[in-house]
């Protein structure tokens, strides 16, 4: 177990205060300026430090290299590979993040190996495919977490466009409007839509064409005027909830960008407001947006981004438009069919329907008290949610690499190699070869005289 320094990101989008507060011993030389994200990463373009007494400062990366065995033990190292299967981060924005898409399997090995040969740098500002690897990621709200994830039901995307008095969402039903299929209409009147069709395509139900075409339209339209004003009038005249909030959502991004035609497209995606301990999981492929907030996201082991707008970064509409799903569905919520409740605490599960990582997010109290996020949590999915009575000890099991990270309080971390006290913004790296680790509450002597009782954490691992 070994003290682990994340990584900080001082993007535009990012807070002043979110992370500066957490983490405020390692947000390095930023000064004054946001920042966005702090990474807890084995990835090659911005590993994570550990502080080992054997070896000194080591990058994580480097260490699972000398010894894969130990840090992420044989069946993982099998798996996936002798890595970091996951990249772990905080993140925190405060106006929204591009609209994107990241690559699906395929797709991510052919962009890398097409920009290798093409001699982009790997830290080219140009470069979309940083690995050869699919991104698929979750998101976990810390705080209320607004957001745009995979496209609505079509009905929905037409009753928000509709009341949209403006040639460019006019333009998007169109392609929407199943008369204009019926017509023959959509292939004559989206030919660049229609060549740009991944090979895919000549699969795909006519709704997802047209879904595909509406996208299009929005994603590549010059740069226009009144898009702003048409939505600021359109959001008076939404009606019923999911409605009211995708214009919200829309309205934020205007705030930040202008009239930049691709946040109409927002008005095609699911709109989320996630509170404290609700998530979202989004596989590749699916077109998203974070709007703002602060939340911890675990990824699989990618950097890989294609971006459609609300950027003033790289945009590769090509890339995305090969690898973006367009198949209509609700947002997925990763949640388990359980929350755990252990000695001393509570702890909700997040495993989305993969190997590579899980999270789980938690509290322990020495005074014994229940933590309302969890009463809250399991009142909302009824008997989706069983409380156990058991103790978290070491809740990814006894094998794989895992990230233990302290958001609040203090909490104490022992392994068969000792115990180590965590405050907050603090972080520990546990190796495989630790087995079981127990999370506690403070003991009372090594607790300072004005701390709290409890802490609370996230724990970060693979599902091995």
């Amino acid at each position: 177990m070994y003290p682990i320094r994340p990584v900080p990101k001082p993007y535009a989008w990012g807070s002043y205060d979110r992370l500066q507060g957490m983490f405020r011993h390692d947000c390095g030389a930023g000064g004054d300026g946001p920042l966005a994200e702090m990474w807890f990463s084995g990835h090659a373009e911005s590993p994570s430090m550990l502080d080992r007494a054997d070896l000194g400062p080591i990058s994580l990366r480097d260490a699972i290299g000398a010894d894969a065995t130990t840090m992420v033990g044989s069946h993982g190292s099998e798996r996936f590979g002798p890595v970091l299967p996951f990249l772990f981060k905080i993140i925190s924005a405060r106006i929204p993040l591009s609209l994107q898409v990241h690559p699906v399997d395929f797709e991510a090995r052919a962009g890398f190996n097409a920009q290798n040969a093409d001699g982009v740098p790997l830290d080219s500002s140009i470069r979309s495919f940083k690995d050869p690897l699919a991104k698929h990621e979750m998101v976990v709200a810390l705080e209320d977490f607004d957001a745009c994830v995979g496209f609505a039901p079509v009905s929905r995307m037409l009753a928000n466009l509709r009341i949209v008095d403006h040639p460019l969402a006019r333009r998007m039903v169109t392609a929407l409007s199943a008369r204009a299929a019926w017509d023959g209409e959509s292939s004559g009147t989206f030919p660049s839509a229609d060549a740009m069709m991944p090979m895919a395509a000549s699969v795909w139900p006519e709704s997802w064409k047209r879904v595909f075409r509406a996208f299009h339209a929005s994603i590549t339209a010059p740069d226009g005027e009144g898009i702003g004003s048409a939505l600021r009038v359109a959001s008076a005249r939404a009606s019923g909830t999911r409605s009211a909030m995708a214009f919200r959502h829309a309205l934020a991004a205007v705030e930040a960008f202008g009239d930049d035609p691709s946040i109409m497209s927002l008005l095609m995606l699911n709109p989320l407001s996630l509170r404290q301990g609700e998530s979202v999981f989004i596989p590749a492929g699916t077109p998203h947006a974070y709007i703002h907030g602060t939340g911890a996201e675990i990824m699989t082991n990618s950097d890989n981004v294609l971006r459609a707008g609300m950027t003033v970064k790289h945009k590769d509409i090509a890339s995305l438009l090969h690898t973006v799903s367009c198949r209509p569905s609700p947002s997925i919520n990763p949640m388990g069919t359980r929350l755990d409740s252990f000695s001393l605490g509570d702890a909700v599960a997040y495993k989305p329907d993969l190997r590579e990582f899980m999270l789980v997010y938690g509290r322990v109290d020495g005074d014994h008290q229940v933590w309302p996020l969890s009463q809250r949590l399991a009142q909302r999915y009824g008997r989706l949610s069983q409380r156990l009575n058991q103790r978290l000890n070491g809740a990814q099991g006894q094998r794989g690499p895992r990230v233990l990270l302290c958001t609040e309080g203090t909490v104490f971390c022992s392994t068969r190699s000792g115990g180590m006290l965590l405050e907050r913004g603090d972080a520990v790296f546990i190796c495989d070869a630790e087995g079981f680790a127990t999370i506690r509450p403070a003991p009372e002597p090594r607790r300072s005289p004005d701390s709290q009782p409890y802490g609370v954490f996230l724990l970060a691992s693979t599902q091995l």
